[in-house]
């Protein structure tokens, strides 16, 4: 049995982010991870670290993950190939173009430095562009990063500063008395602390329903895929109003690609469906023109928890001291990931997170 001050249940970027926060603060805490760290949709998701297109009330949190991303190297020890390249939102109609207008009107007061750009602003400036878009909404100061590197970076910096961490250690069993949660493990670790985090990403639903808290959380798998080395020609992270594929290239020449969907291929895996690969390539090809031809050497998936409304679970339990959720990102978490954990460890050190939370807790959920 091992007594600590905090248990947090899931590696990925935002419980690795709290379990290095808290370390920081001095806190006591155990980290378990039932694979790898960052290996499910903190590891294998599109790498778009974008304050763009977030509903207005995600905005506080994803302005502090912004100024936290700002030095990463000196918060997990790497810059994680994080590039400030900017965000291009691409409108491939008139009603997309003034959703994109509306949105910048009513972000004025964030600081997001919003530029909208006609037909052809948007061909001055990024003419590699295709001539299906009309226009687009550029923010310069988002950009993108490796998650294969960051989030796993994340575990290791929480370990330096003094957390415990242990992977592949499968969660079976979880007790509270009132005061005390004992968590037990297939490999036979115990562990016991007044706190709990939950943060198991898609698989977070079956600990808050041990509580009493069952939330309507699905799963949804990503297709995504990377080319071979192209010229480098794309100088921003892109996405699509409305949805569809987004993209960017790195260093090395090779875009990554995204949209659609894939499948389960069991409870832990997933893959993409050829005909999601296959529907990507060719928006690629009419959005970005230069991508024509380009060979995929490379197609993934992962899990990703899903909520309802599309927004995250953030906060303490409804019905359990001392249980504190942090889930169903709705693949959008990684931009967001370093401030949720310092949202999450400011609970457990000061009884309150600095940033608005209120909007994700999952109460909403709750007859």
């Amino acid at each position: 049995m091992i007594e600590t001050e905090v248990i947090v249940l899931g590696g990925g970027i935002v419980g690795a982010s709290a379990a290095l926060m808290l370390a920081r603060k001095g806190k006591r805490v155990v980290l378990v991870e039932r694979d790898f760290c960052g290996s499910h949709s903190s590891g294998v998701n599109y790498g778009g670290v974008r304050r763009q297109g977030r509903p207005l009330h995600q905005l506080p949190l994803s302005q502090r993950a912004h100024q936290l991303w700002a030095d990463l190297p000196a918060l997990i020890g790497i810059d994680g190939e994080y590039v400030r390249s900017g965000h291009l939102k691409l409108a491939r109609s008139q009603a997309d173009l003034e959703a994109l207008h509306r949105y910048a009107d009513s972000v004025r007061g964030f600081g997001l430095g919003l530029q909208l750009l006609d037909y052809a602003q948007l061909r001055a400036r990024f003419a590699w562009v295709g001539d299906v878009v009309v226009g687009a909404s550029l923010c310069p100061e988002d950009g993108h990063a490796n998650p294969r590197l960051v989030s796993p970076a994340f575990a290791r910096a929480a370990k330096q500063s003094g957390a415990q961490v242990f992977e592949q250690a499968e969660v079976t069993w979880i007790e509270h008395d009132s005061r005390l949660f004992q968590v037990h493990c297939a490999n036979g670790l115990r562990l016991q602390a007044p706190w709990l985090l939950n943060c198991a990403g898609a698989w977070a639903g079956t600990v808050a329903a041990q509580f009493g808290e069952s939330v309507p959380i699905t799963s949804a798998h990503p297709a995504m895929l990377v080319t071979e080395p192209l010229p480098v020609v794309m100088n921003v992270s892109t996405g699509v109003e409305g949805g569809g594929i987004y993209a960017r290239q790195v260093a090395r020449g090779n875009c990554i690609l995204g949209g659609g969907r894939g499948f389960a291929l069991g409870p832990r895996q997933a893959r993409p469906g050829q005909a999601a690969v296959l529907e990507i390539l060719r928006n690629a090809g009419e959005l970005y023109p230069f991508l024509k031809g380009a060979q995929a050497i490379r197609t993934w998936s992962g899990t990703e928890g899903y909520l309802p409304d599309h927004e995250p679970v953030i906060g303490p339990s409804s019905t359990t001291p001392g249980l504190l959720h942090g889930f169903g990102f709705a693949g959008a978490g990684f931009q967001l990931g370093p401030a949720v954990g310092e949202a999450l460890a400011e609970i457990v050190c000061n009884g309150a997170s600095r940033q608005p939370i209120e909007a994700f807790s999952i109460c909403r959920f709750q007859a």
